[in-house]
């Protein structure tokens, strides 16, 4: 069930809110009431000076069985019926065709929750659940979302089950080993160990739905179709992603998980209400390095940082604080925005109606100006 990047994938809802109506043509002068001028340009903390020590390489495990072993019983292979219309080449005719899939799973709750892919059970019609005994069990679907493609499936238990922990993704680096457990093209509980290739894979990296939110944990360990779901895990034996594309083919040692960092922010709200409110500011954006020289130098800019507004959306967040076609947001709250994703996820995961504050940059002058989120409309209900 895994995606390959060469086939559709599942359509991401869009980041945030574009409005239909007429953008702001000229750039005000000044800036907003209420904006709070700054006279330092200084948005980054102070880099930190590089070790001086030597290596100290810690030992590695002679064998991954022991975290095989333990995670196993929490992992679960997952089979989908569904169904879907085809139109007769010959007849014109429709008719419905019954479709079936394979994914994975892993127990988060000795209740019998389950945290799998979004694209997975988006369009099952039916679920069923096979533990590490062979046991069956019909599943329901608890919450899915379309964006990070998560989505968190219960089945009804006699007996707990030992769930995995949910580790830190922000915590592993380039280099480290992990663990990706899962049932490529059925082949059930296949354990394969990679390390990690690369951190912070965007649209960019990885050419799905540009609408989504992308920031790919990378590996080599091999994924293939029926890995979607499964755990990706590191040497504490702990989910530090959910398996869920690969690029080309299958086994091509170019995978990728989402870190499980981004489904815990989520997971409490998704469990509640089964879909995720997001918030937003009501801007289509652009990051300041994909512009012309000429560009640049019309919005008296002198470097790359941040994201430029394209378009405001009248009504919106934006517009109501003032902020205008041509502004340039360098920071959300503090955090400077180096790329247009990284906005995308603030604004969208802070809430609605919750205050922030935007550092811009509007023809060279630097200010402070107080933002209320508003809500994204949710584009993903079909999905």
């Amino acid at each position: 069930m895994t995606r390959s990047l060469n086939v559709k994938a599942v359509a991401f809802a869009a980041l945030l809110m574009v409005a239909c109506g007429k953008s702001k043509d000229t750039q005000p002068s000044d800036i907003p009431s209420g904006a709070v001028p700054v006279t330092s340009v200084s948005d980054s903390p102070t880099p930190k000076a590089p070790a001086t020590a030597g290596l100290d390489i810690p030992m590695r495990p002679m064998s991954f069985a022991p975290i095989a072993k333990a995670a196993n019983p929490s992992v679960v292979t997952i089979f989908t019926v569904g169904e879907e219309t085809e139109k007769s080449t010959f007849t014109g005719h429709t008719r419905k065709r019954e479709t079936s899939g394979l994914g994975t799973g892993f127990v988060i709750d000795k209740d019998g929750t389950i945290l799998t892919n979004n694209h997975v059970v988006a369009d099952a019609t039916s679920i069923m659940v096979k533990l590490t005994d062979s046991t069956e069990f019909p599943a329901r679907v608890l919450g899915r979302d379309g964006p990070t493609d998560m989505a968190v499936v219960k089945i009804d238990l006699k007996d707990p089950m030992s769930p995995l922990t949910l580790g830190d993704s922000d915590g592993i680096d380039v280099g480290d080993w992990v663990l990706a457990i899962g049932n490529p093209f059925g082949l059930e509980h296949t354990v394969s160990a990679g390390i990690v290739s690369a951190k912070g894979r965007t649209k960019e990296d990885v050419p799905l739905d540009p609408s989504g939110y992308y920031n790919f944990i990378q590996t080599d360990a091999s994924i293939n179709p029926g890995n979607s779901g499964g755990p990706l895990l590191d040497l504490k034996g702990e989910v530090v992603g959910i398996n869920s594309a690969i690029r080309g083919g299958g086994a091509q040692g170019i995978g990728f998980a989402i870190p499980i960092n981004m489904v815990k922010q989520l997971l409490p709200m998704l469990l509640r209400d089964g879909h995720i409110t997001r918030s937003a500011i009501g801007v289509r954006i652009r990051d300041v390095r994909e512009l012309a020289a000429d560009e640049k130098t019309a919005l008296k800019l002198t470097d790359d940082k941040g994201v430029v507004l394209e378009y405001v959306s009248p009504g919106g967040a934006a517009d109501k604080a003032g902020l205008a076609q041509g502004d340039v947001i360098v920071t959300f709250d503090g955090t400077p925005i180096d790329h247009g994703t990284l906005l995308q996820w603030l604004a969208s995961t802070t809430g609605v109606g919750k205050s922030v504050t935007l550092r811009v940059n509007r023809g060279g002058k630097l200010f402070d100006q107080k933002v209320t989120l508003g809500q994204l409309p949710d584009t993903t209900s079909k999905h």
